[in-house]
C-alpha cells in the first residue's frame, strides 16, 4: 500500500511554499494529507484538512478563531485539534509520517502535533527558527523530532529554499519508505534503564547482565529530557521492567535545577505496575545553574564534572526532602518495587578523595525513606560503591527476581 505522510502548514502566510513541498513528495512516491492550522485569513483553503475542522476538533469554530484576539488560547484550540486528528489518522492507519514547514508560531503548534505521536513514526520539522536560543529544546522536547533548519526564511519559492525542502522531503521519504527496524522491542522483556557519566560502569554491566540473560536494555541519560522521554515512553507500554539507577531529577525538580525531570519522575512504571529496581546515582547532589546559585551554594562541598557543570552536596534536610518525594512516588506503585543503595558512595564523585564524599549523611536520605516507604517496598543497602562490580552485580541479581 502507498505510505501517506501528514503535512501541518499555515497556507494563510506559506501557501506557495507548501505547494511546492507537496509536489515534491507526490514525486517521492508518497500519499500526501495536507493540514492547514492557519488562525487568519478569509480565502478558503484548499488543504485536505481545512482550519474549519482543526478548529472543530479542537473544540471551537474557525471563525471565534479567526475574529478573536487571544492568541495563546486560540494557538490551544488548534494545537489540540491538530493533535486529535494526527491520533485518529494514526489509529486508522493513515499516518506514516508528518512533515512541516513554520517560523517560530508555526513551528511551535506542528512540533506539538508531532510529540503527540508515538515513538517511532517519522517525523521532520522545517523551520527558520530552529537556532534560536531556547527554542530547540522546546521544539523536540522528548519527541522523536528531525529538526531541520532552514537558515533562510521560508518565503518565496526561490532554488535555495527549494534546495532545502528538497533535502528534507527526501529525508523523509527515505525514512517512510525504507527498510526501518520496527520500533517494537521484539522478543523477550523489554528493560528501560536511566544512567549518567558518574555511574556509566555500573549502567555498562547491569546492561550486560540482563542481555545476557535474554533482555533487551534502552539505556537513558537521566540529565532530565532522557528521563522525561523514558517516562513517556513507559505510559505508551514500551517497556516490562525499570532498572532507575540515577533518579536523581526527582530531586532537581523539586528545587528546580539544570537536571529537572518533571513533577511524573519515578511515577508512570508504579502506577502502571511495572516492576522497578531503583537506586541513587546523583540522588545526594544537585546541578543548579551557576547564573542562579544562591549566596550559600559558593559555600557547599562541591564536585566539578567539568567546566560547565558542577555537583554540590545536598544539606542534610534536603536529603530528607527528597526522601520524602521518592516516597511519595513509589508509595503510589502497584507492581513489585525493590531499593537498592551502595553504603561506600553513589557514583563515581563519591570516592573518599573528594569533597563531596559522606556516606554518613548519605544515611539521613536512607533512614528518611526507610521510615516512609509502604510495607512490601524493600531497601537493601550493598556495602560497595555504585560502581563497583559487587554492586552492579546486586542490581542484576535484584532485577532477575521480580523481572
Amino acid at each position: 500500500m502507498q505510505k501517506t505522510v501528514l503535512i501541518i502548514s499555515t497556507l494563510d502566510t506559506k501557501g506557495l511554499e507548501t505547494e511546492y513541498l507537496v509536489d515534491k513528495l507526490k514525486a517521492l512516491g508518497l500519499n500526501t494529507l495536507l493540514m492547514d492550522i492557519s488562525m487568519r485569513g478569509d480565502a478558503p483553503s484548499s488543504a485536505d484538512i481545512p482550519p474549519q475542522r482543526v478548529a472543530a476538533a479542537g473544540g471551537s469554530d474557525f471563525e471565534e478563531i479567526r475574529t478573536s484576539r487571544h492568541r495563546s488560547q486560540i494557538t490551544n484550540i488548534t494545537m489540540a485539534g491538530a493533535s486529535k486528528i494526527a491520533a485518529d489518522l494514526l489509529s486508522e492507519a493513515k499516518l506514516d509520517g508528518v512533515i512541516a514547514i513554520g517560523g517560530s508560531t508555526g513551528t511551535l503548534m506542528a512540533t506539538e502535533v508531532m510529540r503527540s505521536l508515538p515513538f517511532g513514526i517519522p517525523k521532520v520539522m522545517i523551520s527558520s527558527t530552529a537556532a534560536l536560543p531556547g527554542l530547540a529544546t522546546r521544539y523536540i522536547g522528548t519527541g522523536d523530532i528531525a529538526l531541520f533548519h532552514s537558515v533562510i526564511e521560508i518565503s518565496g519559492v526561490s532554488d535555495l529554499l527549494k534546495n532545502v525542502m528538497d533535502r528534507a522531503a527526501e529525508a523523509l521519504a527515505g525514512m517512510v519508505l525504507g527498510k526501518i527496524t520496527s520500533a517494537k522491542t521484539g522478543e523477550g522483556k523489554a528493560i528501560a534503564l536511566t544512567m549518567l557519566g558518574p555511574c556509566e560502569k555500573c549502567a555498562s554491566a547491569v546492561r550486560a547482565g540482563l542481555e545476557n540473560k535474554g533482555f533487551q536494555v534502552i539505556g537513558f541519560s537521566a540529565a532530565g529530557i532522557g528521563d522525561r522521554a523514558m517516562e513517556d515512553m513507559i505510559a505508551s507500554g514500551f517497556f516490562q521492567g525499570v532498572v532507575d539507577l540515577a533518579p536523581g531529577g526527582v530531586g532537581e525538580h523539586l528545587f528546580g535545577f539544570m537536571r529537572d525531570a518533571g513533577p511524573h519522575r519515578l511515577e508512570t512504571a508504579g502506577k502502571a505496575g511495572i516492576p522497578q529496581i531503583i537506586s541513587t546515582c546523583s540522588v545526594n547532589h544537585m546541578t543548579p545553574a551557576k547564573s542562579k546559585y544562591k549566596p550559600d551554594f559558593h559555600e557547599r562541598r562541591k564536585y566539578d564534572l567539568d567546566k560547565f557543570r558542577t555537583w554540590i552536596r545536598l544539606s542534610g534536610p534536603e536529603l530528607e526532602e527528597v526522601a520524602g518525594a521518592f516516597a511519595d512516588k513509589l508509595n503510589q506503585a502497584i507492581g513489585p518495587v525493590n531499593v537498592v543503595i551502595p553504603q561506600n558512595g553513589w557514583s563515581s564523585v563519591d570516592s573518599p578523595d573528594n569533597p563531596t564524599y559522606d556516606p554518613q549523611e548519605d544515611q539521613i536520605f536512607v533512614e528518611s525513606l526507610r521510615r516512609k516507604l509502604k510495607p512490601g517496598i524493600s531497601i537493601v543497602e550493598i556495602s560497595a560503591n555504585m560502581e563497583d562490580e559487587a554492586f552492579a552485580q546486586a542490581i542484576i541479581s535484584a532485577a532477575l527476581e521480580i523481572f
